[in-house]
């Protein structure tokens, strides 16, 4: 239990599906409200309601790692109960890879701790709902 690992299939070419995890705007319309740059360095946040049953304010600290423009893209993913405590320090990788009729997106989110067991439960359902959620947004696109 310290890594979460993902793999949906989308319809369309990576580029679009691309857009969905590197523009702050659509990001937002799957995720969480953002202020993510598609740059090597950048520090982010994500921000949603605060969870305290599970050591967690709400605000996600990030920084991108890695970028190769339709291929793949790591961040650093931290959270806390209130800032400068962090007790969730993981990595979010996705790689996407061109198919015949569209693109495979894999997801690996690693670095979970024993402390982390109950998010990490929420965040593996979640991660694979989020996944759908985009695959929704591109068939809206298409229609």
């Amino acid at each position: 239990m310290n890594s979460i690992q993902h793999t949906y299939f989308y319809q369309q070419a990576p580029a679009a599906v691309w857009a969905y995890l590197t523009e702050s705007e659509l990001l937002a319309q799957w995720l969480m409200p953002n202020d993510f740059r598609a740059e090597i360095g950048h520090e982010f946040t994500f921000r949603t309601r605060p969870m305290p049953a599970f050591d967690f304010d709400g605000i996600v600290y990030c920084k991108v790692l890695e970028i190769e423009p339709n291929k793949r893209l790591t961040y650093s993913w931290k959270g806390g109960p209130r800032p400068g405590e962090i007790t969730l320090d993981t990595l979010v990788e996705w790689e996407l890879h061109e198919k015949e009729k569209g693109t495979e997106l894999k997801l690996r989110h690693t670095g979970f701790q024993d402390k982390n067991a109950l998010i990490f439960g929420i965040m593996d359902s979640g991660w694979l709902k989020n996944m759908g959620e985009i695959a929704t947004l591109l068939h809206k696109e298409t229609v």
